[in-house]
């Protein structure tokens, strides 16, 4: 058991260790005449080593290998050298002496031009480890046009190859983030109504244990890591196999699907107002009896088949009241790394399931716990309201994605301030459901209550009249969507010399936001960069990306970024997740020969093949000929890291002249 135990953590540890990345560039060095060196540069994952090139034998460590295949007009001069001093030590894992590199790896090649110009397509193979595990090999592929002026033959290579390094943009605090929201909501599903009469059944069960105290801390232990298993173990196996199947694109075309068609949106916005519906009284949603049945009377055996039993039948009882709580939690967490839906749900999961270990474990401990009654109908009812505001942020993504025009800003605000009134009459006493108990008096737990949701609604008021809200900019759609703005935002007033072409694409249906001027299309803002000479700062976005919102709303909101977007940088947006269906003409193949047709599914792959970028927000900043002028930046709110990112592109912008 104890083995059994130890290689499932080690898994756990394997997973948790793929959401890391290195970070690839290269540059072209001039060595006079028509001698080039090529630099090949990795940024290293804190806490994380990659192996050197080696070579190793076959039961040896995954060496970092690097193939450079030279294309008309090029040829190499010698070999790849690995400039970066590694750490050399005898690992007794592989007993043999290795080589690692951490932070920064340098890898060089000399290339000498027989022609005018040429490429060198280079294929890198990697492989990251930390102390505990290591990630699954990777690979990046890019084009290197020697020199780096060298303008490339088709629009289309653009896209093809990839000339900018991988990226994974799933910040740190981000992360953090959606881990500690999804704790919280395991901890607040045990207080609902569907759950909350599970804890008896849990304690008569382990009251009747047998073995001794080390079985019954076992018993115990299985049952929260049963728990754990039921929630996450599925939402791996959707991932892990779909990357098998094709790789990190299909896992992400996916996740992208289920986050932002309209189909699942219209769904998951349905399915929140039935349990809505359900939990205000009008009627009872449970599992099919037959299943909980049989789960319960299996849980009646001996074992660790009675144990793991025992969990389903929670999960499954408990089906009502957290399968929105899952899909909220799940839906919010596949628009960053794709990896994030295993993390946030095994943090749901854990914290779902300590209080029913610990009850496992100390089966005394029910004697102090409240009496199920007349405050679970009104924990229900609470989330009810809760719930119908969330569902219409479902039905929000839709509206924006497909551009219906249904959900507008003040719409949805209007929505939120009644549901959230309502509430707060409901804690009040003046409203009552059909399954509630007498109120005789209003106790402080649901004064208080009521005050902050009333304090709520008093904030969101004078959003109806364009104010930013800063607070809920991850939830509410776009203040371009609002109809009456009461106080202006900081609009751009570019001069007549720099001013932006009055007719770009996409802008009669995308906008930037505090009022900015900029472009929709990647080509078009990159001509109008080299005409203005200015850098380029891309924005890798989409419509239901609340991180993306929050940025634009704490970050350029601030008088600073905004002057520098606004007088140094020409921008560009470039929305992953947007249907608009393109003329014939701009629709793009892909390697594959899938035939793309949609704006955001077009963008989506510009982002993976050109800039190795898989989740929004993405911020890019991009020089002449395509060379990046820094390390791109995901979702950060520190604005004075923000303001330095900036003036680090305009710097070497500068230097490239």
């Amino acid at each position: 058991m104890r083995k059994i135990l130890m290689m499932a953590a080690s898994a756990m540890a394997a997973l948790t260790a793929t959401a890391q990345q290195a970070t690839w560039t290269h540059r072209v060095e001039p060595q006079g005449g028509d001698a080039y060196r090529i630099v090949l540069e990795a940024q290293i994952p804190a806490r994380y080593h990659m192996y050197d090139m080696g070579p190793y034998e076959a039961d040896g460590p995954t060496a970092t290998a690097i193939v450079l295949t030279p294309g008309e007009g090029v040829t190499l001069e010698g070999g790849v050298e690995l400039l970066t001093k590694p750490h050399r030590y005898h690992d007794e894992i592989f007993d043999m002496e290795i080589g690692t590199l951490e932070e920064t790896a340098v890898f060089v090649q000399n290339v000498r031009l027989t022609g005018t110009q040429g490429t060198v397509e280079a294929a890198i193979e990697w492989m990251l480890c930390d102390d505990r595990s290591c990630t699954p090999p990777d690979e990046r592929q890019m084009t290197i046009r020697i020199p780096e002026n060298a303008a490339a033959e088709t629009p289309v290579e653009k896209v093809e190859g990839t000339t900018a390094p991988a990226h994974d943009t799933t910040d740190d605090k981000g992360m953090w983030t959606l881990i500690i929201e999804a704790v919280l909501w395991g901890f607040a599903a045990l207080l609902t109504p569907c759950v909350f009469p599970m804890v008896p059944m849990t304690v008569s069960y382990f009251l009747k244990g047998e073995g001794g105290p080390a079985m019954g801390r076992l018993r115990a232990a299985l049952y929260g890591i049963f728990i754990v298993a039921l929630y996450t173990l599925p939402i791996a196996a959707i991932i892990l196999i779909t990357r098998a199947a094709g790789g990190d694109a299909v896992t992400a075309d996916i996740f992208n699907w289920l986050a932002t068609h309209w189909l699942p949106n219209v769904i998951f916005f349905l399915v929140f107002m039935v349990f809505a519906a359900s939990f205000f009284g009008a009627f009872e949603i449970t599992m099919p009896s037959w299943m909980v049945s049989k789960a319960d009377a299996k849980a009646d055996t001996k074992g660790l088949g009675g144990i793991f039993f025992l969990a389903l039948t929670l999960v499954l009882v408990s089906f009502s009241c957290t399968g929105p709580i899952v899909g909220s939690v799940l839906i919010k967490s596949t628009s960053g790394e794709f990896w994030a839906p295993i993390l946030t749900m095994l943090a749901f999961s854990l914290a779902f399931a300590l209080p029913f270990t610990l009850f496992a474990l100390f089966p005394s401990i029910l004697k102090k716990l409240p009496k199920s009654g007349g405050w679970l109908n009104s924990v229900k009812i609470v989330i009810g309201f809760i719930e119908v505001a969330l569902g219409f942020k479902f039905l929000s993504v839709a509206d924006q994605t497909y551009h219906w025009g249904l959900l507008d800003r003040e719409i949805y605000l209007a929505v939120w301030i009644v549901v959230f009134s309502l509430l707060g009459l409901y804690l009040l006493g003046k409203l009552k459901f059909a399954h509630d108990s007498d109120l005789s008096h209003v106790g402080v737990g649901r004064l208080a209550l009521a005050i902050a949701v009333f304090s709520f609604v008093v904030y969101m008021i004078p959003g109806m009249w364009g104010a930013p809200l800063k607070g809920l900019s991850g939830y509410l759609p776009p203040l371009t969507t609002q109809d009456f703005i009461l106080t202006p935002g900081a609009a751009a007033t570019p001069t007549t010399e720099t001013a932006a072409p009055q007719k770009r694409k996409y802008a009669d249906f995308l906008h930037l936001p505090h009022g900015l001027e900029g472009f929709f299309d990647l080509a078009e803002a990159e001509a109008y960069a080299a005409r203005v000479n200015k850098p380029l700062f891309i924005d890798f976005t989409g419509h239901g990306c609340v991180n993306c919102r929050e940025m634009e709303s704490r970050v350029w909101s601030d008088p600073e970024v905004l002057a520098i977007l606004r007088d140094d940088y020409v921008i560009c947006a470039l929305y992953s997740d947007d249907k608009k269906q393109l003329p014939e003409s701009e629709w793009v193949t892909t390697d594959g020969g899938k035939v793309l047709k949609s704006l955001g599914k077009i963008n989506s792959y510009l982002a993976r093949k050109t800039y190795g970028v898989n989740a929004q927000p993405c911020y890019i900043l991009q020089g002449r000929n395509g060379q990046l002028l820094a390390p791109p930046r995901g979702y950060d709110l520190d604005v004075a890291g923000f303001v330095e990112f900036l003036r680090t592109g305009l710097k070497a912008y500068a230097a490239e002249r």
